[in-house]
């Protein structure tokens, strides 16, 4: 007889309240933007994100996952890093530049909802250690981070490059998400399982960093993330290919 216990219905149901949790604090984060309370919104994307990520773990966990939760999840995450930091954005900067700042914060949304569009579609398709273009959450948190960052920054350089850094920075992660460009999903557990340690030690580094000066850790980490990607595509892939390529050529000499 197997060991197994049915899992209760109730735990069906997890899932869907942390990725319920997440759309009601990008709702907080949006209301929060609206009130010119930016810090805050900005704050309510990374919590957002925290219980995103928590809701696959928990399917997965408890093996509750099902194609409702797999659309819901979907639906939440165009709110909560597609709008939400749209919204936020466009209030805090972008609004300066007129038109120019409406399109590329209403590209945040869009761009987002082809991104999300499209995994549901390739999810089946696509190699799990890398995404097709950056995913729509790394995309909002890199917005979140860069305005927590900017107390960092002297006053003359927040009024007068930081708007069009903003501006740029939208259009730059729009573009990035529905792009071709490989991003490291980190789900490769393979590694993970033959390098604990070193992983364990890995993470409480990054944790202990992170953790003495977040705000700016935080933005450095994203936007290192964000430019992993061009550079692993389209500098580090084409190396490898060569490489693979010379090796045959090799042994017949």
């Amino acid at each position: 007889m197997s060991d197994l216990k049915p899992i209760h219905k109730g735990v069906y149901i997890l899932p869907n309240l942390m990725t319920t949790a997440s759309l009601f604090t990008a709702f907080l984060g949006i209301l929060w933007a609206i009130d010119g309370q930016f810090e805050k919104s900005a704050l309510a994307i990374l919590v957002s994100c925290l219980f995103d990520g928590l809701d696959g773990k928990v399917a997965r966990l408890t093996h509750s996952a099902s194609d409702f939760g797999v659309q819901f999840d979907s639906l939440a995450d165009l709110v909560a890093f597609g709008v939400s930091p749209a919204v936020l954005v466009y209030l805090w900067n972008t609004h300066m530049f007129g038109r120019l700042g409406l399109v590329s914060s209403f590209l945040l949304i869009v761009c987002g909802a082809l991104r999300l569009a499209r995994f549901n579609v390739q999810v089946n398709v696509v190699s799990k250690k890398f995404f097709v273009g950056l995913p729509i959450p790394a995309s909002a948190c890199t917005m979140a981070c860069l305005v927590l960052f900017a107390p960092y920054l002297p006053e003359a350089l927040q009024t007068t490059m930081l708007p069009g850094v903003t501006l740029g920075l939208a259009i730059v992660l729009s573009l990035l998400m529905v792009s071709n460009v490989r991003y490291a999903s980190f789900k490769d557990f393979e590694v993970l399982r033959s390098h604990r340690f070193s992983a364990t030690v890995t993470v409480i580094m990054l944790f202990v960093l992170v953790a003495s000066e977040p705000k700016l850790l935080g933005f450095l980490i994203f936007i290192g993330y964000m430019i992993s990607g061009p550079l692993y595509t389209f500098i580090i892939l084409p190396l490898l290919r060569s490489h693979r390529l010379r090796r045959p050529s090799a042994k017949l000499s």
